[in-house]
């Protein structure tokens, strides 16, 4: 498994990234803990979690998964997603930050964490406050580097600025979703990230499920599949959806691709990409998906993908 840099940091981490979104929510540890041995058996390296994930019971299961393997990874999880119905379960204030750190230590059993996110931008809490915050959990030993989530191409810019201006830890890198049949980060928040020298780190890269080629257009999702289970995730199988999928299924056919190398081969081609990161539910898939991280996509065939689901390419 290749590894590559985090954006301007020394952190490296593997191309391939296991999303534990799925512990404690579609699996249970069993399950999940098969996942995370097949993972370090493929040679992943990151394994990506939250404070939010199965009511936390995600960094439980990772953390007894990976055992006497904790050295060997880079852990990263979230704060700043809702934990609770309290006025300060939330956020990324000094107060709830430093207690949502304390919890994530416990549950996932260790004392430091590899690569902390803030989950969502927190309108309410100014960035000097947060990134002062994390940057004393960073010199304390229980947070190595700092990153964001969800934020807008301004708000990175901003954070990386108050970062200089402050003379604390900056983020290293953002977590945006971003595939094939997405691609709006690319107008604005790309761009901030180059410049800043931020990696983009992708989550559902797979769009859902819909670039496996499970599903098919006019049919219901196979039962225990991700839009089986949730309407929110089922709003995604539009027409569009099923005209950009065709379209990249005619040129995977034309390469001798799956729809899956190219789903991951197109993101591991962006120079911004350290890693892309991918759930999973069986063994199986974290085989398949490992497999396809060692596709290298030639020119031609990233311009293919490009032109093909560009934003506006549809009439």
């Amino acid at each position: 498994m290749d590894l590559r840099v985090v954006g301007s940091s020394g952190l490296q981490v593997s191309l391939l990234g296991l999303g534990c979104n799925n512990f404690g929510s579609r699996i249970g540890e069993d399950a999940a803990h098969a996942v995370v041995r097949a993972s370090l058996d493929a040679g992943v390296t990151l394994f990506d979690t939250a404070d939010s994930y199965g009511g936390g019971l995600s960094e439980e299961f990772l953390g007894r998964a990976l055992g006497d393997r904790r050295e060997d990874v880079v852990v990263a999880t979230k704060f700043g997603a809702r934990v609770g119905d309290g006025p300060y379960d939330a956020g990324a204030s000094r107060k709830h930050l430093l207690a949502a750190c304390e919890a994530s230590l416990r549950r996932l059993g260790t004392d430091y964490i590899d690569l902390y996110y803030q989950h969502f931008p927190d309108p309410m809490t100014p960035a000097e406050e947060t990134l002062e915050t994390l940057d004393a959990l960073v010199r304390s030993g229980k947070v190595r580097y700092a990153a964001s989530s969800n934020f807008a191409g301004w708000e990175i810019v901003e954070a990386e600025h108050v970062a200089r201006a402050r003379g604390t830890v900056r983020f290293v890198a953002t977590q945006q979703e971003w595939s094939l049949l997405e691609r709006g980060i690319e107008a604005e928040v790309v761009p901030a990230c180059v410049a800043c020298g931020v990696a983009v780190v992708p989550y559902f890269p797979l769009a859902s499920g819909l670039l496996t080629g499970k599903y098919e257009r006019g049919r219901p999702p196979p039962e225990g599949t991700r839009l089986a289970a949730s309407p929110r995730f089922a709003e995604r199988a539009t027409d569009q959806a099923f005209e950009l999928i065709d379209r990249l299924e005619a040129i995977a056919a034309r390469a001798g691709r799956t729809l899956l190398e190219l789903a991951i081969g197109w993101l591991a081609a962006q120079g911004v990409v350290p890693s892309v990161l991918v759930g999973a539910t069986r063994p199986e898939q974290v085989e398949a998906n490992a497999a396809a991280c060692e596709v290298v996509l030639s020119a031609e065939e990233i311009a293919a993908v490009s032109e093909a689901t560009a934003p506006g390419a549809l009439p």
